[in-house]
């Protein structure tokens, strides 16, 4: 990998903005925003009617809004010291689900002053990865399994109730795999198509083409067979091309077996850029209107770029402490981790 003539320590600034010149045809710099900073951990971020609604640590989530400064929220909905890592959204309504025992699911008004209880669930085994919603109506809840299959949940009437689904309707789990809550991203939808993605001793990807009805299991090249290894993040572009990205939490610069790509809906996948690039990643997103070309991630390594489907990538930053991010247009991401919610732009 060539090195870029700049490469700038962007994410580490506090209330300020920054640009940084690259050697890239299409983007010739970045302007680094920071929204919101304080003391907080933010793993799950959605884009809703132009505010970024957040979960967190400390049992709270909050919006911020992008087209007015002042226009921000933070409710704290429960008094246990839980951590909000899921978070979904449909047209009336932002949803957010806790890690840990109990399990706790809120549908939340937009502007925060509503908010009820539609699930709750307590086992000692009970948390919750990850939340999406196909539609208005229909939504999903990944959890790591108490049985022999993931704990997984869905709602066919707008999140006013979610059931659980029966083992027996789902793909059994190896001893040892479950699923890692890093960055909302262990759920990938498109239109009716579904993709999970499993880590541990076992990291495959189980897809359902029906909307959660039935299932079947793929394998993958990534790293595998420890507690902290395999798929932390997926990202579809569309219904054909993917990517899965992850390594070895415990060793975070090991940058070998641990992304991949697929041109054929997850069917089959082929490592990339092995050996090179970014190690342990939290997080990886696809560019809209890029045709599946262009892509970011984020993790121990700082935040990594690439242009041509994940062959090779370009490191624009070493800040190892975002955990999360999310593109509301084609050139402007929203990301989040430790401390701080900031917005990048691509120019």
């Amino acid at each position: 990998m060539k090195k870029l003539g700049y490469i700038g320590l962007l994410l580490v600034l506090i209330s300020c903005r920054s640009t940084l010149n690259t050697s890239q045809n299409d983007f010739n710099k970045i302007s680094i925003d920071t929204l919101l900073q304080g003391s907080f951990s933010c793993r799950a971020i959605v884009f809703h009617d132009n505010k970024i609604y957040y979960g967190a640590d400390k049992s709270s989530m909050g919006y911020i809004s992008l087209t007015d400064r002042n226009d921000k929220g933070l409710i704290v909905l429960d008094t246990l010291a839980t951590e909000f890592r899921s978070i979904a959204s449909n047209s009336e309504s932002v949803f957010v689900l806790n890690v840990g025992n109990p399990a706790k699911l809120y549908n939340v008004s937009n502007d925060l002053q509503k908010n009820e209880l539609v699930y709750t669930e307590s086992h000692e085994k009970v948390f919750f990865d990850s939340m999406q919603f196909w539609n208005n109506k229909e939504g999903i809840a990944l959890g790591d399994p108490i049985n022999d299959c993931f704990n997984i949940i869905i709602t066919r009437n707008g999140g006013k109730t979610w059931n659980t689904i029966n083992c027996d309707a789902l793909p059994k789990l190896e001893v040892g795999e479950a699923a890692f809550a890093a960055s909302n991203t262990n759920i990938v939808v498109k239109n009716n198509k579904t993709w999970i993605v499993s880590g541990g001793k076992k990291s495959r990807v189980f897809y359902s083409a029906d909307k959660g009805l039935t299932w079947t299991v793929l394998n993958t090249p990534i790293i595998q067979g420890q507690t902290m290894t395999g798929i932390f993040t997926a990202d579809f572009y569309d219904e054909t091309i993917g990517i899965i990205a992850g390594g070895d939490y415990e060793k975070p610069n090991q940058n070998t077996q641990n992304k991949a790509v697929t041109t054929n809906g997850g069917q089959s996948w082929r490592l990339v850029n092995d050996g090179q690039g970014f190690g342990y990643a939290s997080c990886v997103q696809f560019f809209p209107k890029s045709k599946g070309k262009k892509l970011v991630s984020v993790g121990a390594s700082g935040l990594f770029y690439s242009t041509d489907k994940g062959q090779s990538w370009k490191q624009f930053s070493t800040d190892k402490n975002l955990y999360t991010v999310r593109f509301i247009d084609s050139k402007t991401a929203i990301a989040a981790g430790k401390n701080k919610i900031i917005r990048i732009t691509f120019d």
